[in-house]
């Protein structure tokens, strides 16, 4: 079963995290199952850049990226090459660490 590592993040994850997942979970639904309160704001439907996640390792064995979450991630805060939104974002077998960006665009507009 994969890991995935999550790295610090002051308000989902203070401490960092791994947890255990079968692959076919997305990285949102593993994350949620073990009390990780990432964003989803569409209901994991590739609707929205809430659940943006960077892929800091174990990318190649993630489920390809399809073209409906390429055009979303355009409109995610903090995009960086290695983005997928985790709702999208299929385990395979091998671990993954990511990070959890500091906002995303709901905590941006909440906050101003």
């Amino acid at each position: 079963m994969p890991v995935i590592t999550i790295l610090p993040h002051a308000e989902y994850c203070p401490e960092g995290r791994q947890v255990s997942a079968p692959a076919g979970t997305s990285i949102c639904e593993a994350l949620l199952e073990h009390d990780v309160p990432i964003e989803h704001a569409c209901d994991q439907v590739c609707a929205c850049t809430t659940c943006h996640v960077i892929v800091r390792s174990g990318a190649r064995s993630l489920s390809e990226m399809e073209e409906g979450e390429e055009d979303m991630l355009d409109r995610a805060w903090g995009l960086e090459p290695d983005s997928r939104l985790s709702c999208q974002a299929i385990l395979g077998g091998q671990d993954v660490t990511i990070e959890i960006p500091k906002y995303s665009i709901n905590h941006a507009k909440e906050r101003n």
